[in-house]
Protein backbone atom coordinates (compact mmCIF):
# COMPACT_ATOMS: atom_id res chain seq x y z
CA UNK A 1 0.00 0.00 0.00
CA UNK A 2 3.03 2.44 1.22
CA UNK A 3 4.55 1.53 -1.99
CA UNK A 4 2.03 1.95 -4.30
CA UNK A 5 0.90 5.70 -2.81
CA UNK A 6 4.56 6.54 -3.34
CA UNK A 7 4.68 5.50 -6.42
CA UNK A 8 1.84 8.06 -7.50
CA UNK A 9 3.25 10.72 -5.76
CA UNK A 10 6.21 10.14 -7.60
CA UNK A 11 4.56 9.97 -10.89
CA UNK A 12 2.54 13.26 -9.88
CA UNK A 13 5.34 15.12 -8.95
CA UNK A 14 6.78 14.05 -12.48
CA UNK A 15 3.79 14.86 -14.21
CA UNK A 16 3.90 18.24 -12.76
CA UNK A 17 7.48 18.79 -13.39
CA UNK A 18 6.84 18.35 -17.12
CA UNK A 19 3.80 20.45 -16.97
CA UNK A 20 5.62 23.67 -15.37
CA UNK A 21 8.57 23.03 -17.99
CA UNK A 22 6.35 22.82 -20.89
CA UNK A 23 4.87 26.28 -19.56
CA UNK A 24 8.10 27.95 -18.32
CA UNK A 25 8.47 29.14 -22.51
CA UNK A 26 6.51 31.91 -23.74
CA UNK A 27 6.71 34.74 -25.72
CA UNK A 28 7.94 36.85 -23.62
CA UNK A 29 10.75 34.15 -23.19
CA UNK A 30 11.14 34.09 -26.47
CA UNK A 31 11.01 38.03 -27.27
CA UNK A 32 14.61 38.79 -28.24
CA UNK A 33 14.89 35.46 -30.69
CA UNK A 34 11.56 36.38 -33.55
CA UNK A 35 12.53 38.00 -36.36
CA UNK A 36 10.28 40.32 -38.14
CA UNK A 37 8.46 38.64 -41.78
CA UNK A 38 8.67 39.83 -45.11
CA UNK A 39 7.54 43.63 -45.87
CA UNK A 40 4.17 43.46 -47.50
CA UNK A 41 4.27 44.02 -50.89
CA UNK A 42 2.09 47.46 -51.16
CA UNK A 43 -0.66 47.28 -54.14
CA UNK A 44 -2.54 49.59 -56.36
CA UNK A 45 -5.63 50.10 -55.54
CA UNK A 46 -8.57 51.46 -57.91
CA UNK A 47 -11.80 52.95 -56.14
CA UNK A 48 -14.77 53.87 -56.89
CA UNK A 49 -15.55 57.18 -55.78
CA UNK A 50 -18.75 57.18 -55.89
CA UNK A 51 -19.10 54.24 -52.93
CA UNK A 52 -15.80 55.03 -51.09
CA UNK A 53 -15.11 57.28 -47.99
CA UNK A 54 -12.09 58.71 -47.01
CA UNK A 55 -11.68 58.18 -43.09
CA UNK A 56 -9.27 60.45 -41.51
CA UNK A 57 -8.80 59.59 -37.53
CA UNK A 58 -7.88 61.71 -34.94
CA UNK A 59 -5.05 63.70 -36.54
CA UNK A 60 -5.52 66.93 -34.34
CA UNK A 61 -2.99 68.59 -32.37
CA UNK A 62 -3.59 66.94 -28.68
CA UNK A 63 -1.85 64.02 -30.28
CA UNK A 64 -0.03 64.26 -33.42
CA UNK A 65 2.82 66.93 -32.38
CA UNK A 66 6.58 67.28 -32.45
CA UNK A 67 6.54 66.12 -28.44
CA UNK A 68 3.99 62.79 -28.30
CA UNK A 69 4.05 61.85 -32.08
CA UNK A 70 6.48 63.61 -34.89
CA UNK A 71 5.62 60.58 -37.48
CA UNK A 72 2.26 62.01 -37.40
CA UNK A 73 3.31 64.80 -38.27
CA UNK A 74 5.58 63.48 -41.15
CA UNK A 75 2.75 61.78 -42.39
CA UNK A 76 0.92 65.12 -43.71
CA UNK A 77 2.02 65.87 -46.76
CA UNK A 78 1.00 62.54 -48.13
CA UNK A 79 -2.46 62.59 -46.05
CA UNK A 80 -2.73 66.21 -47.28
CA UNK A 81 -2.40 65.47 -51.41
CA UNK A 82 -4.84 62.40 -51.00
CA UNK A 83 -7.36 64.62 -49.35
CA UNK A 84 -6.78 67.00 -52.30
CA UNK A 85 -7.06 64.09 -54.88
CA UNK A 86 -10.64 62.54 -53.00
CA UNK A 87 -12.16 65.69 -52.57
CA UNK A 88 -11.87 66.84 -56.45
CA UNK A 89 -12.86 63.06 -57.09
CA UNK A 90 -15.62 63.70 -55.47
CA UNK A 91 -15.14 61.03 -52.72
CA UNK A 92 -16.87 61.51 -49.33
CA UNK A 93 -14.34 62.83 -46.53
CA UNK A 94 -15.22 61.84 -42.94
CA UNK A 95 -13.41 62.99 -39.63
CA UNK A 96 -12.85 61.24 -36.22
CA UNK A 97 -11.86 63.46 -32.79
CA UNK A 98 -10.31 61.90 -29.62
CA UNK A 99 -12.86 62.61 -27.25
CA UNK A 100 -12.17 66.28 -25.79
CA UNK A 101 -10.58 67.40 -29.06
CA UNK A 102 -12.94 69.96 -31.36
CA UNK A 103 -12.94 70.13 -34.99
CA UNK A 104 -10.91 73.18 -34.70
CA UNK A 105 -7.92 70.96 -33.00
CA UNK A 106 -7.79 69.38 -36.54
CA UNK A 107 -4.75 70.02 -38.02
CA UNK A 108 -4.55 72.63 -40.95
CA UNK A 109 -3.18 71.04 -43.62
CA UNK A 110 -6.16 68.43 -43.12
CA UNK A 111 -8.76 70.64 -41.89
CA UNK A 112 -12.45 69.43 -42.49
CA UNK A 113 -14.35 71.39 -45.23
CA UNK A 114 -17.95 72.89 -44.38
CA UNK A 115 -20.78 70.13 -43.83
CA UNK A 116 -18.12 66.86 -43.97
CA UNK A 117 -19.24 64.45 -41.34
CA UNK A 118 -17.27 64.06 -38.01
CA UNK A 119 -17.93 61.50 -34.98
CA UNK A 120 -16.18 61.40 -31.28
CA UNK A 121 -15.26 58.09 -29.92
CA UNK A 122 -12.42 56.53 -28.46
CA UNK A 123 -10.56 53.67 -30.55
CA UNK A 124 -13.91 51.83 -32.51
CA UNK A 125 -14.99 55.31 -33.94
CA UNK A 126 -17.99 53.00 -35.17
CA UNK A 127 -18.76 52.60 -31.40
CA UNK A 128 -21.44 54.44 -29.90
CA UNK A 129 -21.42 56.64 -32.85
CA UNK A 130 -23.53 57.04 -36.28
CA UNK A 131 -20.87 56.22 -38.79
CA UNK A 132 -22.17 53.19 -40.16
CA UNK A 133 -25.40 54.37 -40.49
CA UNK A 134 -24.25 57.77 -42.25
CA UNK A 135 -21.66 55.42 -44.91
CA UNK A 136 -24.49 53.37 -45.29
CA UNK A 137 -27.31 56.27 -46.10
CA UNK A 138 -24.38 57.03 -48.55
CA UNK A 139 -24.08 53.70 -50.41
CA UNK A 140 -20.51 53.43 -49.15
CA UNK A 141 -19.09 50.16 -49.40
CA UNK A 142 -15.29 51.00 -49.31
CA UNK A 143 -13.53 53.07 -46.89
CA UNK A 144 -9.69 54.39 -46.55
CA UNK A 145 -8.52 54.87 -43.65
CA UNK A 146 -5.50 56.80 -41.70
CA UNK A 147 -4.53 58.56 -39.19
CA UNK A 148 -3.49 58.13 -35.70
CA UNK A 149 -2.61 56.14 -33.70
CA UNK A 150 -1.95 52.86 -35.90
CA UNK A 151 -2.62 50.23 -33.36
CA UNK A 152 -5.31 52.49 -31.78
CA UNK A 153 -8.28 54.21 -33.86
CA UNK A 154 -6.60 52.86 -37.27
CA UNK A 155 -6.49 49.14 -36.43
CA UNK A 156 -9.60 48.85 -34.46
CA UNK A 157 -12.05 50.94 -36.88
CA UNK A 158 -10.34 48.99 -40.15
CA UNK A 159 -10.98 45.64 -38.51
CA UNK A 160 -14.53 46.43 -37.17
CA UNK A 161 -15.16 48.08 -40.62
CA UNK A 162 -13.89 44.93 -42.76
CA UNK A 163 -16.53 42.85 -40.08
CA UNK A 164 -19.47 44.86 -40.89
CA UNK A 165 -18.79 44.88 -44.48
CA UNK A 166 -16.98 47.23 -45.86
CA UNK A 167 -13.89 46.71 -48.21
CA UNK A 168 -10.76 48.94 -46.36
CA UNK A 169 -7.68 50.59 -48.13
CA UNK A 170 -5.29 51.49 -45.77
CA UNK A 171 -2.09 54.42 -47.07
CA UNK A 172 0.62 52.91 -45.22
CA UNK A 173 2.13 56.67 -45.18
CA UNK A 174 -1.11 57.84 -43.89
CA UNK A 175 -0.53 56.00 -40.88
CA UNK A 176 1.45 56.64 -37.42
CA UNK A 177 2.33 55.70 -34.30
CA UNK A 178 4.45 57.21 -31.57
CA UNK A 179 6.55 53.68 -32.26
CA UNK A 180 7.82 52.20 -35.69
CA UNK A 181 7.04 48.73 -33.95
CA UNK A 182 3.57 49.79 -33.58
CA UNK A 183 3.01 50.80 -37.40
CA UNK A 184 4.38 47.64 -38.17
CA UNK A 185 2.41 45.04 -36.48
CA UNK A 186 -0.37 47.21 -37.18
CA UNK A 187 0.37 46.30 -41.14
CA UNK A 188 0.92 43.22 -40.51
CA UNK A 189 -2.12 42.40 -38.80
CA UNK A 190 -4.32 43.48 -40.82
CA UNK A 191 -3.08 41.49 -43.47
CA UNK A 192 -2.89 38.36 -41.70
CA UNK A 193 -5.68 38.36 -38.69
CA UNK A 194 -8.73 35.93 -39.08
CA UNK A 195 -11.91 37.31 -41.41
CA UNK A 196 -10.68 40.55 -42.31
CA UNK A 197 -7.69 39.66 -44.24
CA UNK A 198 -9.16 39.48 -47.61
CA UNK A 199 -11.00 42.77 -46.75
CA UNK A 200 -8.01 44.85 -46.22
CA UNK A 201 -5.60 46.26 -48.81
CA UNK A 202 -2.46 47.40 -47.78
CA UNK A 203 -1.07 50.77 -50.06
CA UNK A 204 0.14 53.77 -50.16
CA UNK A 205 -1.62 57.00 -50.72
CA UNK A 206 0.07 57.87 -54.16
CA UNK A 207 -0.93 54.25 -55.39
CA UNK A 208 -4.97 55.01 -54.85
CA UNK A 209 -6.77 55.62 -58.00
CA UNK A 210 -9.79 57.02 -58.01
Amino acid sequence: MRKTLFAILFALAAQSSVITAASATTIVDEWASVQAPPAPTLKPAAVDPKTTALLILDIVRQGCNAERRPRCLDTLPAVHTLLGRARAAGVMVGYSLVRGATAADILAPVAPAGGEPMVTSGTDKFLGTDLEATLKAKGIKTVIILGVVAQGAVITTATEAALRGFEVVVPVDGVSSDSVYAEQYTAWDLLNAPVIAGHVALTRSDLIGF
